[in-house]
């Protein structure tokens, strides 16, 4: 992957409809006129998407009360996304995208380095998206652990 493919603030987001855990469509664009954070993860259940989806889920009233929606993508079924969404009480929707649509329109998807070793995979990355649907934030290679802490900072709701 390029940097050409990254998207950048003042970017017009894609357009992107996905299945959500419960089987149905959700579209960035039902969230018009809304903010929106729309963060891209490796796979339910796993030990770091499942700590940064709980600090989603535990920032959640403090991110909508700033009039944030919250949305997680991950390549993972909609079944697992269920699992998942169920097991960690997770309160804001997870989308699937088994086809990789919205990762590449994003720019989520590429060559990572993981354990020393080059692989193709999903590049951990959030967007913030704000109610005209251009991107304010385009954050990649985010780390699972106290990035909700650090986004809560960049979009001034520390008190």
């Amino acid at each position: 992957m390029t940097d050409s493919t990254r998207l950048a603030a003042g970017d017009t987001a894609p357009s992107v409809t996905l299945t959500d855990q419960d089987g149905a469509s959700v579209s960035l664009a039902d969230f018009a006129g809304s903010k929106v954070v729309l963060y891209f993860y490796p796979a339910a259940m796993t030990p770091g998407c499942t700590k940064e989806a709980c600090d989603f889920r535990d920032n959640l009233g403090s991110l909508a009360a700033a009039g944030y929606r919250v949305l997680g993508v991950s390549k993972d079924s909609p079944a697992k996304l269920k699992s998942f969404h169920e097991n960690d009480h997770l309160t804001f929707p997870l989308l699937s995208d088994t086809d990789l649509a919205a990762h590449n329109a994003y720019g989520a998807w590429g060559e990572k380095n993981l354990y020393g070793k080059t692989v193709t995979g999903v590049l951990r990355s959030t967007f913030v998206i704000d109610e005209a649907g251009l991107i304010t934030l385009a954050l990649y290679n985010v780390k699972a652990t106290g990035h909700v802490a650090g986004l809560r900072k960049r979009l001034g709701l520390d008190a």
